[in-house]
């Protein structure tokens, strides 16, 4: 049975998800979102529409009208595929195989958000050094020993890319693998990702912990794993 629902719920009530488990067979783009990808594969062209579709649908539904979703295409490489959002609106998008999904939200509710989707399977031969820490490969080792069904590499490695997600918009730099230490709970269905580098100050608080959440689910295509972290305002008097 494929589930309907992996980042849906994840998150808090002023964020608002849409996400689909396949590619409709036509996705409309605004001409200056089909110039991004005129000479992309097919694949790209429709992870590209699809997720748009989806950004569009969770914008509508804070009243948002249509509009093209671009790329910033400003600073260094590794920034310019960062979605431009409306005005007053933060946001975060995410793609694998049998699985699209967009999440925004109000900026007056909400600082940041940061999602991500994987498939729900262990990463790469070589992968797995590069973007864990010797004290999160030990947690690893345990998690994989009690719980199995979680390929907790790629959970962890998902959580990376949330957390950078949420950690970009707010302080416009980049956040390395080794700089965020990611602790899972297998109970819990949350996670927290302890800064290494100086966290970003919102609302008069620095923020040197992102905390998620994380949920597996079936897909089309198999198990899919998703995690997600928001930073929220400080409400007066808190």
């Amino acid at each position: 049975m494929v589930s309907r629902a992996l980042l849906d719920g994840l998150l808090p009530a002023e964020v608002v998800v849409a996400e689909l488990f396949a590619d409709p067979p036509k996705v409309e783009l605004f001409p200056q979102e089909a110039e991004v990808v005129a000479k992309a594969v097919d694949k790209r062209r429709r992870e590209f529409a699809t997720v748009r579709l989806c950004a569009r649908t969770a914008l509508g539904r804070l009243g948002h009208p249509p509009g093209p979703i671009l790329p910033v295409r400003e600073g260094p490489a590794w920034a310019q595929r960062a979605p431009r959002w409306p005005e007053g609106v933060v946001g975060s998008m995410t793609h694998c195989d049998g699985y699209r999904a967009a999440a925004v939200a109000p900026a007056s509710a909400v600082a940041s958000v940061g999602v991500d989707a994987e498939p729900n399977a262990p990463v790469p031969d070589g992968v797995r050094t590069m973007v864990t820490l010797p004290e999160e490969r030990v947690t690893l080792d345990r998690l994989t020993r009690t719980h199995p069904a979680v390929a907790w590499d790629r959970l962890l490695f998902s959580a990376k890319e949330s957390v950078f997600k949420a950690w970009f918009p707010l302080t416009g730099r980049w956040l390395d693998f080794g700089d965020c230490v990611i602790t899972p709970d297998p109970e819990l269905g949350t996670f927290t990702g302890a800064l290494r580098v100086p966290g970003p100050v919102v609302d008069g608080v620095r923020h040197d912990v992102f905390r998620g959440r994380w949920r597996t689910a079936q897909g089309e295509d198999g198990s899919l794993v998703a995690t997600a972290v928001v930073v929220g305002r400080q409400r007066a008097g808190e």
